[in-house]
């Protein structure tokens, strides 16, 4: 299983039902309408993500904080703009609501999310969740921002009219929030879902209607749109400009990766110091012998190799969190949308790409939002091409070990950051490249609209950058602590099987060297072909093999893992390898979300093969060619 994705079985109390009392809530709205910014604010960490049975949308479950209740559980459901749509969000979200969903307890009560800022058109969503006569409660977020640029609505009136309370929010600041409490905290009374069922609603299923309906709540509600920020008018002058806005956009994407190794790299340096301070202290207590190896040079070098780039991961997931945040992200999409219409991919298709940088599991469940199944199926097949944060081990281990620390642009850009820059565009071009091929031949289909609405800019909160790096560093350490932790305990006996044996000559030694000759014209040792073994469980478990294996040598035991490598490796066999990760599918995790979406074994199974070829190839051509200019 891939670090960047955590897949586990949500249990639901199984409390009989209590009628009137409200214990299990859905959390509804659209997209972008801070729904997931209220749902980390109710449930703090106490969340978990899991898939619905028989289907690859996520689920989000978590234990509400500061209800004054425990049992109550919220579940989010995908952002949806109605209850009619073709796409997989809105099946999922329907089942849940009216109790379909195997596994899933039918909601008590709805709260649904509606952004302020763009009310006139979000209410369409309220007529069919209404319809189905749940208690609701509605929640206005963004209404501060709303009434700081000239909106107004009056709530009481909205609540006459949709038969439920109406309350004003703000998620990102935490206010409004106690109408949530006082709202779960009662009774749910089945004469309030009849009062509510008395309202006059459109009719279901016509999406005009919706239309007509929304226009006219909103006039005799007397809602007032806000002004477009001119902050806002003026930033997507620039941002979104033909020529500046991709321009602009690579300015970003290179400071980013700069300060990544600018200030990523001495952090990672200082914390792998601590961490080989503690093994060298924790060595003496546990004597001489087989166990002070075992658990030193097999377990504390393995997990230690890996551990040390958390820093970096973490410094490059808060600027992704800041730059999603803000509002930027979407932006992006909009520019990367010619792009895609180049090579016959839906503008649905960056969005998925996007999110494959942390991880391409969840990237693939994100591609449920293109109608289109061929379009649906590309995107899935070249997904695995971004480079998501299981690279980043490998990739900063030989760029930090093989590549000095050199600049380029003065200050601002560096030789390391080039490298890592080019990694990233060497996978997306490969991603490119394979969707042109998948799209001019066996995917090949007309091509959709793009539909996105743009979130307004916001000031990222330290609560949620916050959040979101806790929940990045416990999946990370997570996978240390399991697959990585398992993986080098299970080296170190073979690398010590039979007794008394010298590495290479132990069980993995003769393994590795079985398959040496197949990765030498690439400038692998025997060592990395068993790090390529072990990194298909998950890409960055090599990290860990190497440390280990390197660890349990004795002409390389006193050496850090850079100076083990540097004395194993050419540059060609390091540069190689990291062109090898860039292309090859090293993930069990993702082949089988593949053959789940899919339904078929056909499509993971060409993918593996494709991609093995391709970085294999690549991973060739790239060592011989460093070979003959540094002769």
């Amino acid at each position: 299983m891939s670090s960047c994705c955590s897949t586990e079985t949500v249990d639901f109390p199984l409390e009989p039902r209590v009628p009137g009392r409200i214990r299990t809530v859905a959390l509804v709205g659209p997209p972008n309408s801070g729904k997931s910014t209220l749902f980390n604010r109710l449930t703090g960490l106490r969340q978990k993500v899991a898939n619905y049975p028989g289907v690859t949308v996520e689920q989000r479950v978590g234990r509400l904080n500061g209800i004054g209740r425990a049992d109550l559980t919220l579940i989010d459901l995908p952002g949806i703009y109605g209850l009619d749509s073709y796409s997989e969000d809105a099946r999922v979200a329907v089942d849940v609501l009216r109790g379909q969903m195997p596994g899933t307890p039918m909601p008590d009560a709805i709260l649904l999310v509606l952004d302020s800022l763009h009310l006139r058109r979000q209410l369409m969503l309220a007529a069919p969740v209404l319809a189905l006569g749940l208690p609701t409660l509605v929640l206005l977020n963004m209404s501060d921002l709303m009434e700081a640029r000239g909106g107004r609505v009056d709530t009481l009136a909205l609540a006459q009219e949709l038969g439920v309370p109406v309350a004003k929010i703000s998620a990102t600041r935490g206010t409004g929030l106690d109408a949530i409490n006082h709202f779960l905290d009662r009774r749910a009374e089945p004469e309030e879902a009849a009062a509510a069922s008395k309202i006059e609603l459109p009719v279901l299923g016509n999406p005009r209607s919706y239309r007509q309906w929304a226009t006219g709540v909103s006039t005799r509600t007397k809602y007032k749109a806000p002004l477009s920020s001119q902050w806002t008018r003026r930033l997507d002058h620039v941002l979104l400009h033909r020529i500046w806005g991709p321009l602009i956009f690579l300015a970003v994407v290179f400071a980013v990766f700069q300060v990544v190794f600018s200030i990523g790299q001495p952090l990672s340096d200082g914390f792998g110091d601590v961490l080989n301070a503690a093994g060298d202290h924790i060595a003496p207590l546990l004597g001489s012998g087989w166990f002070e190896s075992l658990a030193i040079d097999g377990v504390w070098r393995g997990v230690a190799s890996v551990l040390v780039f958390l820093p970096q991961i973490l410094l490059l997931f808060l600027f992704i969190g800041v730059l999603e945040d803000s509002g930027y992200l979407a932006r992006a999409a909009l520019i990367a949308d010619r792009v895609m219409r180049s090579i016959g991919l839906n503008g649905k298709a960056f969005i998925p790409l996007l999110s494959a940088y942390a991880c391409a599991v969840p990237a693939i469940m994100a591609t449920r939002t293109i109608e289109n199944k061929r379009d649906r199926f590309a995107t899935i097949l070249v997904a695995p091409f971004m480079t998501c944060s299981a690279r980043l081990p490998i990739y900063m281990l030989m760029i930090a070990a093989f590549i000095p620390n050199r600049p380029l642009l003065g200050e601002f850009f560096g030789l390391r950051a080039a490298v890592m820059l080019s990694l990233y565009l060497l996978g997306f071009l490969a991603a490119l490249a394979t969707a042109r091929l998948l799209k001019s031949s066996v995917l090949k289909a007309s091509s959709a609209p793009f539909i996105l609405e743009l979130p307004q800019y916001r000031l990222p909160t330290v609560r949620s950058l916050g959040l979101r790096l806790m929940d990045r560093g416990k999946v990370f350490l997570r996978q240390a602590g399991t697959i990585i932790l398992a993986v080098t305990l299970v080296l170190w006996i073979l690398s010590h099987v039979p007794l008394h044996t010298s590495l290479p000559d132990s069980l993995i030694g003769r393994l590795g060297h079985l398959i040496e000759p197949v990765i030498q014209p690439l400038g692998f040792n025997w060592k990395i072909g068993i790090g390529l073994l072990t990194s298909v469980m998950a890409r960055e478990v090599i990290v860990g093999t190497l440390g280990t294996l390197y660890g349990a040598d004795p002409a390389t035991q006193s050496l850090g893992l850079q100076a083990a490598l540097r004395h194993d490796l050419t540059l060609g066999g390091a540069m190689a390898l990291v062109v090898f990760f860039a292309f090859a599918l090293q993930c069990t995790s993702t082949l089988a979300i593949v053959r789940r979406e899919t339904n078929s074994w056909k499509w993971p199974a060409l993918q593996f093969c494709y991609m093995s070829v391709l970085a294999y190839v690549a991973a060739l051509a790239t060592n011989q060619a460093i070979l003959y200019f540094v002769r």
